[in-house]
């Protein structure tokens, strides 16, 4: 069964639709779907109004290309399942991180907890990575750098590091 047919279903539709309704996350997050997932997100009445698949990005700066697709590499690895609507959800949340607000804002969540509850429905084995409760771009990328061996912060781990606050502060 899809992960995204029980408990976070809601908040995925409503996330997917806020992604595709919002430039620049649209042409960011449709560039991680297919031409027959981009049909069946148009048949389930989704907001993709005259775009059309596979067209240029929009507003997006090409360096971030490459932001976004790791960020949905990292997702699509720990994956719930291989159906297309976990895959869609990957590429709508890849896309927000490029936003400038909190993911769950950047997603048109109501709060924090309704993105992390749909994060460990969708994401489960990365959700659980996240034992500090850091903030979910922050801790995407902090995944991110981790994977590359970049120490981002200065300090040998976040409990001792100077942005400690910004990373784990309340939203």
């Amino acid at each position: 069964m899809n992960s995204l047919n029980h408990a976070g279903a809601s908040a995925a539709t409503r996330a997917l639709a806020w992604v595709i309704g919002a430039e620049p996350y649209r042409s960011a997050m449709l560039r991680g779907v297919n031409g027959d997932d981009f049909d069946r997100l148009r048949a389930r009445g989704l907001p993709i109004g005259d775009v059309r698949w596979n067209e240029p990005a929009g507003n997006c700066a090409p360096l971030r290309d490459d932001e976004f697709q790791d960020v949905l590499d990292l997702l699509l690895e720990y994956r719930a399942d291989n159906g297309s609507e976990t895959a869609w959800l990957a590429s709508a949340v890849a896309a927000a991180c490029l936003g400038g607000n909190h993911l769950w804002q950047d997603l048109g969540l109501a709060n924090r907890q309704e993105l992390s509850d749909l994060l460990q429905t969708a994401f489960p084995a990365l959700y659980a990575r996240n034992t500090g409760n850091m903030k979910w771009k922050k801790f995407f990328y902090k995944q991110l750098c981790e994977r590359a061996e970049v120490q981002a912060c200065r300090a040998p781990s976040c409990a001792a590091c100077a942005d400690y606050a910004q990373c784990f502060a309340p939203e």
